[in-house]
């Protein structure tokens, strides 16, 4: 009884596997009827370089030498180029630009077909592609310093950048002492990095570019806008004339004091000294002084009264940053004050009443405001005006000092010098 049973058991699952292998056999014969699938051998070393609105994809035939062609598919395979290609016994490099791409990341698909027509599998590989959006990021590398140097070269120092900026080289125009153009390139380094310009052109700008590898491996090279950049130079010898150490004057009849010679102008309130048509003031040589200067002085009751002593720029200056300092000492009385001032065009400087529409000025004295420096001590002062057109300046000296009591009042400006910054 136990035997039966078992033979039952084994006739049963012969049947099973009977059915099992009649459709296995059924499926092999409807999918496998052509034979077993052949794929061609796919790209190997597959590689997508980023451009400006393109990218191009590289890669490598390493095996199959029966490829005939491949295509790159993207936009969701709704776009695809096919570019043939011809085997040799070694490895061989496809590479193929797609363009007129949107910027951003985006995906391709890439297969290969053989001369029986054979596919490979895909290799599927995304990557960057950059236009616009990335174009308007893009700065000038940063200027931390440019100065003119003492023989006559205009030295830039640059700010340090990092690597991953992508920062390649910087081009320079300039222009040299003889008003040539000049036109470089140099090669970007991270820190501590220098050009020197020679034989710049005094009181001249230059303009430059920053070019940017978006990364490493990109095809394109990007470029910030030129950009103009002024160079630090003291420019007083372009535009000012007469202005110390050492002042130049006609003296009046006390052979002490006198009036500054062209290109200065003195008005009537700044002439404190003499008498009738014989007035003067504003400018010393005293016999024990080695240098002229600017001064008033208001002892024996000599007030200035809306005195100004200015000259106007030789030729217009350049639109950009300036800077006027000056050498001065002073002993003067409260209720006084000394400017020097910075005022646009060719009329000279304002009064003390509309200081406001000066480009700029610094106060020697004005009041209790300012203390007087002890005498012969010696201060540098400074200001800064901007003109963003070119234009002459009238640049000077206004006062207004009581002549009260002795010993008064009393300054002297020793030098001026006008900085382009």
């Amino acid at each position: 009884m136990d035997i039966n049973k078992n033979i039952t058991i084994v006739l049963a699952l012969f049947l099973v596997l009977i059915v099992s292998c009649s459709r296995m056999d059924a499926f092999r014969d409807q999918y496998m009827k052509n034979g077993a699938i052949i794929y061609a051998g796919r790209m190997d070393s597959v590689n997508i370089l980023s451009g400006r609105n393109k990218v191009a994809v590289t890669g490598l035939f390493t095996s199959d030498p029966n490829i005939v062609k491949y295509r790159v598919f993207w936009n969701g395979r709704q776009d695809s180029v096919e570019v043939p290609v011809t085997r040799t016994a070694r490895v061989d490099t496809a590479r193929v630009i797609i363009p007129s791409l949107t910027e951003g990341t985006q995906s391709f698909e890439i297969r290969t077909y053989d001369k029986l027509g054979n596919v490979s599998v895909p290799v599927y590989v995304s990557g960057n592609v950059y236009g616009d959006l990335y174009q308007s990021s893009l700065v000038n590398r940063g200027i931390a310093d440019a100065s003119m140097q003492k023989d006559g070269s205009a030295l830039i120092t640059w700010a340090d950048v990092n690597a991953s900026m992508g920062i390649q080289n910087m081009e320079i125009k300039y222009p040299d002492k003889n008003n040539v153009q000049h036109d470089t390139i140099i090669v970007s380094q991270l820190t501590k990095q220098t050009t020197s310009l020679p034989n710049f052109n005094l009181g001249s700008s230059f303009s430059y570019k920053t070019a940017y590898l978006p990364n490493p491996t990109a095809i394109d090279t990007f470029y910030a806008p030129f950009e103009m950049h002024s160079v630090k130079a003291d420019v007083t010898s372009l535009y000012l004339t007469n202005v110390g150490p050492d002042f130049k004057g006609t003296l009046g009849s006390d052979g002490r004091f006198g009036t500054l010679n062209a290109p200065w102008v003195t008005n009537a309130g700044a002439k404190n000294k003499g008498s009738g048509s014989s007035t003067y003031g504003g400018y010393q040589h005293a016999s024990w002084q080695s240098a002229g200067v600017i001064t008033w002085e208001t002892w024996n009751n000599t007030p200035v009264t809306d005195g100004k002593i200015y000259q106007v720029t030789a030729a217009p200056l350049p639109a950009g940053n300036y800077t006027v300092s000056f050498q001065y000492y002073s002993e003067i009385q409260a209720n006084s004050s000394v400017y020097v001032v910075a005022a646009a065009g060719a009329a000279g400087i304002p009064s003390a009443s509309n200081l406001s529409d000066a480009l700029g000025y610094a106060a020697l004295f004005n009041g209790a405001t300012v203390g007087a420096t002890s005498p012969n001590v010696t201060e540098t002062k400074s200001f800064n005006f901007t003109i963003t057109t070119p234009q002459v300046v009238s640049i000077g000296v206004l006062g207004n000092i009581i002549g009260s009591g002795n010993p008064g009042s009393y300054f002297e400006i020793r030098y001026m010098n006008l900085i382009k910054n």
